[in-house]
C-alpha cells in the first residue's frame, strides 16, 4: 500500500493515469500529451508499473500502458476516488483535449 500511495503523490503520475482513465497508450502518445521526454515519462511509468497500478504490453518497439484491471478490483474505493479526482486536476482537460487528438502516428515521427 506504501508504494502505491507513493507513485500517487506525484502530479506528473496523476497526469499519465489520467490519459489512461480511457484507454491504453503508447509510451510516445504520453511523451507526447504531456511534453515529457522519453526518460521521464519512463521513469514515472515504471513506478507506476511497480506497484501494480499499471500493466503493459510491446507490439513491435512500441510499449502501450493501461490501469491495471486487478489494481481496480483490488483498490474499489481507492479507484473509484481516483475516477473523480483525476478529472479534477487543474491540467486534465488541456491534456485530455491533447489526447483526443493524439494518435501513435506521432510514434512513427
Amino acid at each position: 500500500m506504501v508504494e502505491i500511495f507513493k507513485a500517487l503523490s506525484e502530479e506528473s503520475r496523476l497526469r499519465i493515469l489520467s490519459l489512461l482513465l480511457d484507454r491504453e497508450m503508447c509510451v510516445c502518445e504520453i511523451e507526447f500529451c504531456l511534453e515529457m521526454s522519453q526518460s521521464n515519462a519512463s521513469r514515472h511509468l515504471t513506478v507506476l508499473k511497480q506497484c501494480g497500478i499499471l500493466d503493459y504490453y510491446k507490439k513491435a518497439q512500441w510499449a502501450y500502458y493501461r490501469i491495471n484491471d486487478t489494481f481496480k478490483q483490488e483498490n474499489i474505493e481507492l479507484w473509484d476516488y481516483l475516477l473523480v479526482k483525476l478529472k479534477q486536476l487543474p491540467t486534465y482537460q488541456l491534456d485530455y483535449e491533447k489526447s483526443k487528438n493524439c494518435s501513435n502516428d506521432i510514434c512513427d515521427k
